[in-house]
């Protein structure tokens, strides 16, 4: 195991110790706040004209479109970067709880109202299968179980050897990880509607329900306790806030500044080289980029011995997402803030999606309209909405250029024909973001928009490590390292370099 100090070139007293984060993500951002708690100087590099990263903002035509991230749960790990610099969240950013939490449409037009709420809850259980509502309470006590030990106990422990994960394992055995959340969750629930409900949380971290690992349904304990929120102004609202946060520590933010490369000198990582040619040098780097691309594309071949371009390459990536932002002349206020609209196909979409990659003539949407809690996002008397369509990552060979214009068209007659009547007619401004702008624009390794895919195999310890296994003084925080995907699991990448950087004091010499 490398030392976490030692690899460190000795820092004369009179110079604070610098650290250089690549990308402004919330990984990013998060790691950047407690690095500067810990004393570094700290230098932010984005690719992009802005920072947030898939947490992007697109204002248009009168309307603010947040391009990624729109639930926030475990809103506590946004306070503690506050808390950190001696601030109050509520200062800076108002999030406000949504209920439901979601609507689930399905097929044949009937939906299931999901919240926070038991009672609620039971009540819509009812509606479709009451011999299932006593598996509510029981499958939410296996949630909480499993919330006690993947989330409470290993959501900010770093897994730096092989020993970390054995010492987990029986408790994981116990809670039957190795089961995937669909068959977990059909243990509790016999009727097939209910089974989709309370198994598509994997979605939303990139993962298949069918073969992402059970510990993942811990995500139906989190969202009950903490509930679903929404940033006033936007998710972009949070990403303006941690940039102050970092100005406010002395740090700085740099935009337009594409890393080409991260400098490695005896096996250490000691700066990066831009695509401008400007050399930048720091005393640690912290990766926010996809995992993936940082090693493959950032560091030379000859320094990594367990990230190699042949275990990239065999690795099993997250599904991709097309995304359509669109604004209305018109509002639709019987839409809620979060739907999900089903088609009529479960696990066959899936699998053409993650196992056959190969893009679907029917699809599952999600459709968010931040204007029914927060109307300032669009004109007077219209509404802000975007609709994501899981799709495979570019494995499937499907040419966007071609395609996206067509797949728009179809999504824009389904939701006509359904929650949105009229909507062609009606549309006022339109951007899409397809696997290819995931790729190009985001650095996403084969436009998977959620790195690795998370399976049991490519969890924890079998996860990119927060601290490189392959190079000193280099960590990773963000989807593609662990714990994972989802606002939760970024923040808590951040929140694992706690135990594993040394205070910038200790790098000083006396």
């Amino acid at each position: 195991m490398l030392d976490p100090i030692a690899p460190f070139r000795t820092t004369p007293s009179h110079r604070q110790p610098e650290a250089l984060v690549i990308g402004s993500g919330f990984g990013g951002l998060a790691a950047a706040v407690r690095l500067g708690a810990k004393g570094y100087r700290i230098t932010v590099l984005e690719k992009l004209d802005a920072p947030g990263g898939r947490a992007y903002v697109h204002r248009q035509d009168g309307f603010t479109f947040d391009a990624g991230p729109t639930i926030v749960t475990a809103p506590f790990l946004f306070e503690e970067l506050w808390k950190l610099c001696g601030r109050r969240m509520g200062d800076d950013v108002t999030l406000v709880p949504v209920s439901p939490f979601y609507r689930i449409r399905f097929h044949d037009g009937t939906h299931f109202d999901y919240s926070g709420d038991p009672a609620a809850m039971r009540a819509e259980i009812a509606r479709f299968a009451p011999r299932d509502v006593g598996g509510y309470d029981a499958y939410m006590k296996a949630s909480e179980a499993i919330f006690k030990v993947g989330f409470e106990q290993l959501g900010d422990v770093p897994f730096s050897t092989w020993t970390d994960m054995a010492r987990i394992a029986p408790e994981m055995i116990r809670l039957s990880s190795f089961r995937s959340v669909y068959s977990l969750v059909s243990k509790f629930f016999r009727h097939p509607k209910l089974r989709i409900v309370f198994s598509f949380h994997p979605l939303l971290i990139g993962g298949n329900p069918f073969t992402a690992s059970s510990i993942y349904c811990l995500i139906a304990f989190l969202e009950r306790r903490w509930g679903v929120h929404f940033a006033m102004g936007g998710t972009g609202k949070l990403v303006d806030g941690l940039v102050k946060l970092i100005e406010g520590q002395g740090g700085t933010l740099r935009c337009n500044e594409d890393v080409r490369e991260i400098l490695v000198e005896n096996g250490a990582a000691r700066g990066v080289r831009l695509a401008s040619g400007e050399t930048l040098h720091a005393d640690i780097v912290v990766s926010n980029a996809d995992s993936a691309t940082t090693y493959r594309n950032l560091l030379p071949a000859s320094t990594r011995k367990r990230w190699t371009n042949k275990r990239i390459e065999r690795a099993r990536y997250s599904m991709s997402l097309f995304v359509w932002y669109f604004g209305t002349r018109k509002k639709y206020s019987d839409v809620p803030h979060h739907m999900m609209l089903l088609g009529p196909r479960y696990k066959e979409l899936l699998a053409d999606i993650f196992e056959r990659k190969q893009l679907a003539e029917d699809f599952s949407l999600y459709l968010h309209r931040p204007t029914a809690t927060d109307p300032s996002l669009a004109p007077e008397g219209c509404d802000a909405f975007y609709v994501l369509s899981p799709v495979p990552h570019l494995q499937s060979g499907t040419d966007w250029r071609v395609t996206a214009e067509p797949y728009r068209r179809a999504i824009a007659k389904t939701l006509g024909d359904t929650v949105l009547p009229d909507l062609e007619n009606q549309i006022a401004t339109s951007h899409m973001l397809t696997p290819q702008d995931f790729q190009d624009r985001l650095s996403s390794f084969r436009g998977a928009a959620f790195g690795l895919e998370p399976v049991l195999t490519q969890s924890a310890w079998f996860r990119p490590h927060n601290r490189s296994e392959d190079i000193a003084n280099l960590y990773l925080v963000g989807a593609g390292t662990h714990p994972g995907a989802g606002l939760p699991g970024v923040l808590s990448s951040a929140r694992v370099l706690d135990a594993l950087v040394p205070n910038a004091h200790l790098l000083v010499s006396p």
